[in-house]
């Protein structure tokens, strides 16, 4: 993997500009069946934090070092689609995605007549395709609906979108040291959230592409785009989905040079760039093409981007273990 550069997201999308018509309005379902909003318990001190050469090069995985960190909690879950419904009922936010009046969508979760009207796609990815009015709350268009995805996670949602949303729960987003401690549930420098093996007695832990990249996927792990945020075994500190799904925004400015940079104690590479951080890989990755479904793996895109395959989860910070 070492040299290559592969990605299953779109990279770098730039030149967006905002939609000269509005795309349709979400019809934002009440909350009438949630996944309540599980925290784990605090976290912190120190870990060892990175990869010792096994992604690639231009990614930064390493090298592996001990890091410490004050305590916090993190949300079991990724935000669901029913959890966002609530921010943007109570807020009437409106997303990058709905501004601009299109977003990237994965080709394989659209219909025939879909794929082959659209022509214009991203050289480098050409299963992304630009589609009118997918957003949040219509994921492949006006013709879609997230009615009967309520517990999946949110996606076409941006860093920015992400933000917003944070500000209003009273919560805020992961720093990469954060996610990863968190994601590797206590083991210390294992591959994946659950250890070393990726299918452990053949059990499938992860959602993530099985077959050939992009052209099959057999579904052994039953799930073609996005599963439930509360799908398959959490890890040791309860997390679910931390490996595959979706991609999951950071607080960090993205650097490839993150290791080398950043402190030792509470890390986060604050000198602006042109890319925010994203951790844990999708449904799209694969080992052949984008293995950074590992914990250690690291990725970015722009602040404004959006995809079928990015959402979010969020964190509080704790009090000092020894306060009232």
């Amino acid at each position: 993997m070492t040299g290559d550069r592969s990605h299953c997201c779109p990279q770098g999308v730039v030149g967006k500009e905002p939609a000269t018509d509005s795309g349709a309005q979400a019809a934002i379902p009440l909350s009438q069946t949630p996944i309540p909003r599980r925290w784990s318990s605090p976290i912190g001190g120190t870990f060892h934090m990175g990869s010792p050469g096994r992604g690639f090069v231009e990614d930064g995985e390493g090298p592996v070092r001990p890091v410490t960190l004050s305590p916090f909690a993190i949300a079991c879950h990724a935000v669901s689609n029913l959890q966002f419904g609530d921010f943007v009922r109570a807020t009437g936010y409106t997303t990058e995605a709905e501004r601009y009046g299109w977003s990237f969508v994965f080709e394989g979760l659209l219909p025939d007549e879909m794929r082959g009207a659209h022509t214009a796609r991203v050289r480098e990815t050409p299963w992304w395709i630009p589609v009118r009015h997918a957003y949040w709350a219509q994921p492949e268009g006006p013709a879609s609906s997230i009615l009967a995805r309520l517990d999946h996670p949110v996606v076409h949602v941006s860093w920015n979108d992400a933000q917003a949303y944070s500000q209003w729960s009273g919560t805020r987003l992961p720093t990469e040291a954060e996610w990863e401690m968190a994601a590797r549930g206590g083991l210390d420098q294992a591959t994946y959230p659950w250890g070393n093996e990726l299918q452990p007695g053949g059990e499938h832990r992860c959602n993530i592409w099985q077959g050939n990249f992009p052209d099959r996927n057999t579904v052994d792990d039953g799930y073609f785009g996005t599963a439930p945020v509360h799908t398959f075994a959490p890890n040791g500190f309860g997390l679910h989905n931390v490996a595959g799904n979706v991609w999951e925004w950071c607080e960090d400015y993205f650097s490839p040079n993150y290791h080398r940079l950043t402190p030792a104690r509470d890390p986060l590479n604050s000198e602006p760039a042109a890319n925010r951080s994203m951790r844990g890989g999708s449904f799209l990755c694969h080992e052949s093409y984008c293995n950074r479904y590992r914990v250690a793996a690291r990725s970015s895109n722009t602040p404004d981007s959006s995809s079928s395959n990015i959402g979010f989860r969020v964190v509080r910070t704790e009090p000092p273990r020894d306060s009232a």
